[in-house]
Formats: C-alpha cells, structure tokens, sequence
C-alpha cells in the first residue's frame, strides 16, 4: 500500500495519541478521585461505558489520519495495448468479386470494424501495400484518422508481401527496416505488443511466385518473429478463384491460403479465413490482440472513511447509551 501524503498520517497519528494519553490520564485522575471519596467505580456496565465510547472515538481519528494520506493499492490489470498495423492488400487482385461487392471493398469494412472494436490504449497504422508497400497512416491513438485512411484505400498495381510486411515493421518502429542485399536481417529490436493483421488474398507477384511464401517474404517474416511481432492474417477471396481485369487483361485469381498460414505461423500469429462477408465481418472479435498486465493504483479512501465513520459513531452510541452524555 502507498500513500500520497504520508505527512498527513504523521500528524492525524500524532492527534490520535495525544488523545490518548489525555483518556488515561483523565482515567486515572478520575479513578484516584472516585477512590479518595471512598466510591467504588462500576456499578454495572458504567464502570467502563464512558472509556469504551472514547476509545472507539479516538479510533475512528486514527482511520480518519490514515484516510486523508490518500493510501491506494497497486492491483495488476490486463488490457489490451500496444500497436497495430493493418495491413492492406491494394493489389489488383484484390478488385475481385469472388467476396461481395469485391475483396477490397469487404476487406475495408472488416477493418473499419476490427478498428471500432479496439480501446483506445491501442494505437492503429495502416500500411496499404502494392509494389514496395506504401504507408498510409502511422500508428496513432486517433481512431477516426486510420478509418478515414482505410476508407480512401483504392485496389491498384502488384503485390509484395514481403515488403507489406517490411513496411509494417518500419511503421512500427517508426525507422526504415530493410533486408540486406546479401539477405541479412537487420535487428530491430524487441515489440512484444504490437501485431500487424494483414488483410490479404495472398497472390504475391514480387517475385512471380505461385504458391507458398516465397524467400523475402520469408525472410521478412523472420524478423517480424525476432522483433516477438505476430503477424495475424486475414484471407480475402475464395479457393475457387475467378477473373479480374487489370490493365485489360482477364486474369484469374484464387486466394492462396497456404502463403497466408505459412506468414501467420512463422510469427506466432493466427490465420483467419475469410470466404465471405459474414466471416470478414466476425474479425474484429476473432482476433486476439496479446494482453499487456499493467500496476495500477486502487484508491483506499473510500474505504478507509467509511471504517472511521463506523468508528466514531460506535464510540458516539456507547458514550451516549451508557454514560447518559454527548461528551
């Protein structure tokens, strides 16, 4: 237990044993009084009626001195907090309407609502990823900023998970995180509570590769899980697949699970399949953010006051009840 004005306490304990010393003394003085006349003190109950009220009094002056030094105990409390990138697949693959009314437009509204759901001790970034991965809004605890952010979002160009992610860890470290060209893997630190959730279909074209992640995306997912960042995903589309046109091509398109779950595992995270949207909207409960154990000081005051006033009344009743006398 701490307290805010320990002064305080000196003082109310200083008063409480001066009147302390001042009922034995009275005691005393008035038992020799009684005794010199030749009066037995007690008849019964009186004997001791008197005292007992005062001792209760000065009881509750003492609870009363603990009270005002604004004593608070530290509880631990779990909540969450932290940072939280979203990451946006603006790819265009992602203007497909395998998901009603497309993936991007779904994925949109899952994460309007994943960034309404979260408390205001969380501070959200949004990373819209094409060709190198574009930074759309840093982490900020403004949350209408990153739905503002989310809601511009337009689907256009390539895709590169890799560097989704890369440009992720930088918004999180608020520093440029780069892979080596020798493929070294910088060391960033250690983030515990932040969580990029990447909302995705998966197709990556950064280095034409089909399925499985390939090796910088690989290799960026590794110094996500060194940094102790999970990296969450979330699957826009459908296994089946079908046609988009980008750039006045028809090209098919599928949601490529395994790429996702290989990103999502590396990290610690959790793939979140998303087919439809009913499922895309059920996101923002079905991701767990890690939750952050804080100290947190529980006022005592209340409590304290509230024995003093027990106190005090007690020795008021029994001063009154038993010695015919307010004082």
């Amino acid at each position: 237990m701490s307290l805010a004005d320990p002064a305080l306490l000196a003082v109310g304990l200083l008063v409480a044993a001066g009147l302390a010393w001042a009922a034995v003394v009275v005691g005393r003085r008035r038992a020799a009084a009684l005794a010199s006349a030749g009066v037995v003190a007690g008849g019964p109950g009186r004997g001791r009626a008197r005292p007992g009220g005062v001792w209760f009094t000065i009881a509750g002056v003492a609870v009363l001195a603990l009270a005002v030094a604004g004593p608070a105990a530290s509880v631990p409390v779990s909540h969450a907090s932290g940072t939280v990138i979203l990451a946006m697949d603006v790819s265009g693959s992602m203007a497909a309407t395998d998901v009603a009314p497309s993936r991007l437009a779904a994925a949109k509204q899952a994460a309007l609502s994943f960034i309404n759901a979260q408390p205001a001790s969380v501070d959200i970034g949004v990373v819209a990823f094409q060709q190198g991965g574009l930074e759309a809004a840093l982490p900020t605890a403004d949350h209408a900023t990153v739905s503002a952010a989310v809601r511009r979002l337009t689907a256009g160009g390539g895709t590169s998970l890799g560097d989704a992610i890369l440009a992720s860890l930088s918004a999180i470290t608020h520093k440029t995180v780069t892979i080596g060209r020798d493929g070294s893997a910088p060391n960033i630190g250690y983030w515990p509570s932040a969580t990029i959730v990447l909302f995705s279909d998966g197709q990556d074209e950064a280095e034409g590769a089909g399925t499985g992640a390939d090796s910088g995306t690989d290799a960026a997912a590794s110094v996500a899980e060194k940094a102790g960042v999970h990296i969450d995903t979330v699957g826009v589309g459908t296994t089946t697949g079908t046609t988009v046109d980008v750039d006045g091509y028809h090209l098919f398109t599928a949601l490529d699970e395994a790429t996702l779950k290989s990103i999502s595992q590396a990290t610690g995270g959790t793939y979140h399949p998303a087919s439809d949207a009913s499922e895309l909207d059920g996101i923002a409960s079905s991701i767990n953010l890690r939750l952050t154990v804080t100290n947190e000081p529980l006022p005592l005051a209340g409590a304290f006051i509230a024995l003093a006033l027990v106190l005090l009344a007690a020795g008021a009743v029994l001063t009154v009840t038993r010695s015919g006398r307010v004082v």
